[in-house]
C-alpha cells in the first residue's frame, strides 16, 4: 500500500470493553503494537500531538493560506502599488502583525474544531472543502489588492473558523478514543499550533531578510499571491466536482 502512495495512511482502532486505543499505520511505521497503556491520556496526548504536527504540514491549502496572510507582514502599506511598498524600518510592526494572524487564526479554528468534535455543528464535508480552497483564493487576493485590502487577521479568523472543521474531519476520521475525548483534542490542537509556529518560525526570517529587495516585492509578493490564486481556483473547482 504505502510503495504506492507514500501519503497514504491507515487507521487501526481497536475497542474493547473499556478500553478504546488507535493508531497511525504510515511508511515509517507500518507495523504497531498496541497495549493498555496506549489508552491512558497522557499517551494519547502525546500521539496525537505528533499528528497535528504531521497535519498541518502535509496540508499545503492551510500552508499557503497561512503564508498569504503573512507575507506582508515585513512592508509598510502605502497607496503605491503593492510591488513598491518599502520594508519596514523595524522589526516591532512586522511581529505585530504576524502575532495578530496567528493568534486569530489560533481562535478560530480552535473554536470550530471543538464544536466539531463535540458534535454541535459539523458542517458537510463537501462544502468545508471548497471553502478552504476559497479561502486561499481570497487570502492570495487581498494581497494584491494593495491599499484597497482587507485587514488580513479579520481575514484569518473569519477563515480560521472554516479552516477549523478541515482539521475536525481529519481527526474524527483518525478515531478518536472515547475514554480520552479531551486529551485526543488537546493534543491534536496543540500539534496543529506547534506545525504552524514552526512554518511561521522558518517563514519570517527569510522574508525579513529580503524585505528590501526586488526579488521579494515582485517575485514571492506579487508572483507567490498570482500563483496561489491560480493553485486555489483549481482546489476549489476540483473540489467542487466542476473538473471531472
Amino acid at each position: 500500500m504505502f510503495d504506492r502512495d507514500s501519503l497514504h495512511r491507515g487507521l487501526l482502532k481497536v475497542d474493547l470493553a473499556g478500553v478504546q486505543s488507535s493508531v497511525l499505520l504510515s511508511p515509517d511505521r507500518p507495523e504497531a503494537q498496541l497495549s493498555l497503556a496506549d489508552s491512558r491520556p497522557w499517551k494519547v496526548f502525546g500521539r496525537y500531538i505528533l499528528e497535528g504536527v504531521w497535519h498541518i504540514w502535509i496540508g499545503i491549502d492551510h500552508i499557503l493560506f497561512l503564508l498569504s496572510l503573512l507575507v506582508l507582514a515585513p512592508l509598510m502599506p502605502s497607496r503605491q502599488r503593492i510591488t513598491q511598498w518599502q520594508a519596514v524600518p523595524s522589526a516591532k510592526p512586522a511581529v505585530q502583525d504576524v502575532l495578530a494572524v496567528v493568534t486569530a487564526f489560533t481562535v478560530a479554528h480552535s473554536i470550530t474544531l471543538g464544536l466539531s468534535i463535540l458534535k454541535w455543528v459539523q458542517p458537510p464535508a463537501d462544502l468545508i472543502e471548497p471553502a478552504i480552497a476559497l479561502s486561499v483564493v481570497v487570502a492570495a487576493i487581498n494581497n494584491l489588492l494593495g491599499w484597497g485590502s482587507l485587514r488580513r487577521w479579520r481575514l484569518a479568523f473569519v477563515f480560521g473558523l472554516v479552516h477549523g472543521f478541515g482539521f475536525a474531519s481529519v481527526l474524527l476520521d483518525l478515531g478518536l478514543p472515547a475514554s480520552a475525548l479531551l486529551a485526543a483534542l488537546g493534543g491534536f490542537n496543540l500539534g496543529v499550533e506547534l506545525g504552524q509556529l514552526a512554518i511561521v518560525g522558518a517563514f519570517l526570517p527569510l522574508a525579513w531578510g529580503l524585505r528590501r529587495t526586488w526579488f521579494y516585492r515582485w517575485v514571492l509578493v506579487f508572483g507567490g499571491s498570482s500563483a496561489i490564486v491560480v493553485l486555489g481556483l483549481f482546489w476549489t473547482f476540483e473540489r467542487l466536482g466542476w473538473l471531472n
